[in-house]
């Protein structure tokens, strides 16, 4: 857009006859981006659809999606916070938590969105199975009142909390490979993976 910006104002004179075109990755990603506004739509329609299906409840539905908000946004933080230059600046054993985790301000790229499409199904797991165990709960006994409702959340919580934490660690813990590698095409696997 720059440099038909000034052919257009005239401090850039282009001879008769020649012309110019972006092509090669600034082309791909282009396509790329262009693709991603009609996947990620699309992703989160599958999502909700199969929550639907699921607990064949609009709000339930609508309670366990709101994760996919919040893992939105967190990603977003963290993206913001891979930019920091103070963000995890702390040696460990001698090595340099910013050069393990190669730390560096990080793009909005296909890879990133695709991690982002990863994180949104990661985000509703833990809502279903808490969604899961209260639809149980209220089915064997329907509360009566506000007191037992959160009595019942809080039963919920305290029994499906530990698997929970379980499925959410070992996600994390196997994205840790792939956040500290150097090698061939971790420039986009760790961006995916952040």
């Amino acid at each position: 857009r720059a440099i038909q910006d000034r052919i257009d104002d005239g401090s850039l004179k282009v001879p008769a006859g020649v012309s110019y075109r972006f092509s090669g990755s600034y082309e791909n990603s282009l396509r790329a981006e262009k693709r991603l506004m009609v996947v990620v739509p699309l992703v989160l329609l599958s999502i909700f659809l199969i929550l639907y299906f699921q607990f064949r409840a609009v709000p339930t539905s609508l309670m366990v999606f709101a994760g996919v908000a919040v893992a939105f946004s967190g990603g977003f933080m963290l993206i913001w916070l891979y930019g920091q230059d103070w963000f995890m600046d702390v040696d460990l054993f001698g090595r340099s938590m910013r050069d393990l985790f190669q730390i560096h301000p990080v793009n909005l790229s296909v890879a990133v969105w695709v991690g982002f499409i990863a994180l949104f199904g990661v985000a509703t797991d833990d809502g279903v199975l808490m969604a899961t165990y209260l639809d149980d709960q209220f089915r064997k006994s329907t509360p009566t009142d506000v007191a037992a409702v959160r009595a019942a959340v809080v039963k919920a919580g305290m029994k499906r909390v530990r698997p929970a934490m379980m499925t959410t660690a070992t996600t994390l813990i196997a994205l840790l490979p792939v956040l500290t590698s150097t090698g061939r095409g971790s420039d986009i696997m760790v961006p995916m993976a952040i």
